[in-house]
């Protein structure tokens, strides 16, 4: 009657051990009938009683589990009731099916009803055992005190199925919160490898893209061999920025590290600004080179190559310094330039005529998160008719854990 799937097993015990209370209960009464000095037909009515008791428990148990409607417990119990105050005068031993009643009764029924129910049957067993063998306090307390266990017992039982309802809630809300977390982290991840695939996208083809078109702008205006040579470097930019393409489709390093020091990739990369923008570029080292993870290399050669894009696209600079710093307890890189300068809070927010001139603000963003992800910082200090200088610097115990 109590038993249910899901339910804890000290709850699936407890009603067991309440069905099996009243099997053993009426049978014994019918047993002891059977046994004792009473003629065959008064042990005929016991066991036809013992065994309608038993089978309106049984059979009315499962109907009224299978109905589903609110007062088919409560007339089930109410035949079980009639049954046993009808085989009560049998044998005083039916008396004590009252205990079992007295659980029957805290369960099915709510509790303004539960209690006066399970004093009238306390009263009954009170009356049908003194009925039988004569009123004594042994007849009243027994009865008394069945009722008083029971109804602790069962309060003990309803606080556990209480609990157990609690619990499951909590674990259905845990389960429900723990399918939220694991959607949102994946769309976390997603708009992460969006964002880090814009930015290799941006430090690579389209930094490349704009090259090729300043370069072929300025061929446009030559004559004879600097035409050529405009187109030669146009036309390795390309090649190079297909490479870097491939590269951000495979995951791999930049082409500018396949192999080489960071320093020699950094020092290649102020070479190319001076044969192919005619920039008076400039690299330096300071500090002893030590070894960096891949992750950091690339942010640092990530950086280099968006501020020198900038330079050449937006600043109309004539002069660019690069400089790569290793010291005690960080590694700096610093990328100035004599441009134009320009309005830094307003081109990275992409407000007003200094995002249209100096561009979308797009590189800064990316330059910063690239190196958020490797720990660093990036300062850029600009203003206009001043020239900019970008700074970034990535600490060593930040660069030690960066991605390999």
């Amino acid at each position: 009657m109590h038993g249910g799937r899901g339910r804890p097993n000290a709850l699936t015990v407890l009603a067991w051990a309440e069905h099996l209370l009243f099997v053993l209960l009426a049978a014994v009464a019918a047993a002891r009938l059977g046994i004792g000095p009473a003629g065959p037909g008064r042990t005929a009515l016991g066991a036809l009683a013992a065994v309608a008791l038993l089978g309106w428990y049984a059979g009315g148990a499962a109907l009224a589990r299978r109905s589903g409607r609110t007062w088919a417990g409560p007339a089930w119990l109410g035949g079980l009731v009639v049954l046993w105050a009808a085989a009560m005068p049998l044998s005083s031993d039916f008396v004590w099916l009252a205990f079992p009643l007295f659980f029957l009764c805290m369960h099915l029924l709510p509790l303004r009803w539960a209690l006066p129910s399970v004093a009238v049957i306390t009263g009954a067993a009170v009356v049908g055992y003194g009925a039988s063998v004569g009123f004594s306090v042994a007849g009243v307390l027994g009865p008394a005190i069945g009722a008083g266990v029971a109804v602790v017992m069962s309060a003990v039982y309803q606080t556990l199925q209480r609990e157990s309802e609690r619990r499951r809630l909590l674990l259905a809300e845990l389960v429900e919160t723990q399918a939220q977390l694991a959607a949102t982290e994946r769309q976390a991840g997603r708009l992460a490898e969006r964002e880090r695939l814009a930015r290799e996208i941006h430090d690579t083809v389209a930094q490349g893209l704009s090259s090729i078109v300043l370069l072929l702008r300025a061929a446009e205006g030559e004559q004879g061999e600097d035409v050529r040579r405009h187109v030669r470097t146009a036309s390795a930019t390309a090649r190079q920025a297909l490479d870097e393409t491939r590269r951000v489709v495979r995951a791999l390093a930049p082409a500018a590290l396949d192999g080489r020091p960071l320093t020699d990739a950094l020092r290649r990369l102020a070479e190319d600004a001076r044969e192919g923008a005619g920039l008076d570029a400039e690299f330096t080292v300071d500090g002893e080179p030590c070894a960096l993870p891949t992750g950091v290399e690339v942010a640092l050669l990530r950086v280099a190559q968006g501020a020198l894009a900038n330079t050449v696209a937006h600043a109309g600079a004539r002069r660019v310094r690069m400089a790569l710093a290793f010291q005690p307890d960080a590694v700096t890189m610093d990328v100035a330039d004599d441009g134009r300068g320009f309005d830094a809070a307003a081109v990275e927010a992409g407000r007003g005529r200094a995002a249209e001139t100096a561009g979308t603000g797009f590189g800064l963003r990316a330059m910063r998160g690239r190196l958020a992800e490797v720990g660093g910082e990036l300062v850029v200090e600009s203003a206009p008719g001043e020239g900019t200088a970008v700074a970034a610097r990535i600490p060593l115990d930040a660069a030690s854990g960066g991605a390999s």
